[in-house]
């Protein structure tokens, strides 16, 4: 399957009228593929996007189109409706982040740059929100398994939620069979389901350990959405979220998120593979 990654903003550059520019930026997941063009901000509509694409691709147009910066969503689902590719939204467009990097610092030398503060992944970050009193569950707590447990059970077994996108697999990471996976396991009691299905609709990408006061577990989901998930005050919980943000830097961020009715292990409803981004 194809898939662009693709980013369509303003940047730290003006036409000879004075007016700013925005840039397209596509590429692939290996950066073997990079095209980019400029237009006015006047220009800046979903009409020049498709017809822009349709020059990048050459007559053949991806599957799909990632899109990481909110501001550039609309504008690239719209234009992905004028040719019939799907867009996407989401963080995980680790190539396209990198190459944009290096082009801000080309920026600088070019002739009509702006010298204004600018920095190409920085979007609005809101402060996070409670979750709905109805998705808070019975229980939750800190886990880890063995990379090899984790896609022997969770990869395997019926469960009627599961994300477990091929690049974020161990395997995939480099990681030995035996590293250790840390994880987020929620008890959700007769709520599980629906605590589930309201998770998969806001797509899960990281959960972090918040040292206090008050100690707490932000979830982030979607492009920019930041839910708090628990506080608390305990010491050895707080030890325990230590523990499991030390064990990410060894995993390269990647991680866990599993909820099932109760502890029985018996019956999952929703499993999803995370990393931060």
């Amino acid at each position: 399957m194809v898939i662009w990654q693709a980013d369509f903003y303003r940047r730290p550059l003006q036409s000879a009228a004075g007016e700013t520019l925005w840039e397209l930026c596509l590429c692939d997941a290996t950066l073997s593929f990079q095209w980019s063009r400029c237009c006015s901000q006047s220009e800046a509509n979903s009409t020049w996007l498709a017809e822009q694409l349709q020059i990048a691709g050459e007559g053949r147009l991806p599957e799909a189109i990632a899109v990481f910066r909110p501001q550039s969503l609309s504008l690239m689902v719209a234009a992905g409706e004028k040719l019939g590719v799907k867009v996407e939204a989401s963080r995980r467009t680790l190539a396209l982040k990198s190459w944009l990097v290096e082009k801000a610092q080309e920026y600088r030398n070019e002739p009509n740059y702006t010298h204004e503060s600018y920095e190409p992944l920085v979007g609005d970050r809101p402060p996070p929100g409670p979750l709905p009193e109805e998705l808070w569950g019975d229980r939750w707590r800190f886990a880890s398994v063995s990379a090899a447990y984790l896609m022997e059970v969770f990869a395997e077994r019926v469960i009627r939620i599961r994300h477990i996108p091929e690049e974020l697999t161990p395997v995939a990471l480099g990681l030995p069979s035996t590293e250790v996976i840390p994880g987020v396991v929620l008890d959700g009691g007769r709520q599980s389901m629906k605590i589930a299905q309201w998770l998969q609709e806001a797509s899960p990408v990281a959960i972090d350990y918040n040292p206090g006061p008050p100690n707490g577990l932000i979830l982030e989901a979607g492009l920019v959405d930041r839910w708090i998930i628990a506080t608390f005050e305990d010491t050895e919980v707080a030890e325990a979220g230590q523990t499991f943000q030390q064990r990410k830097q060894a995993t390269q961020g990647l991680h866990f998120l599993l909820i099932q009715p109760d502890d029985s292990g018996m019956t999952y409803s929703g499993f999803w593979l995370l990393q931060n981004s």
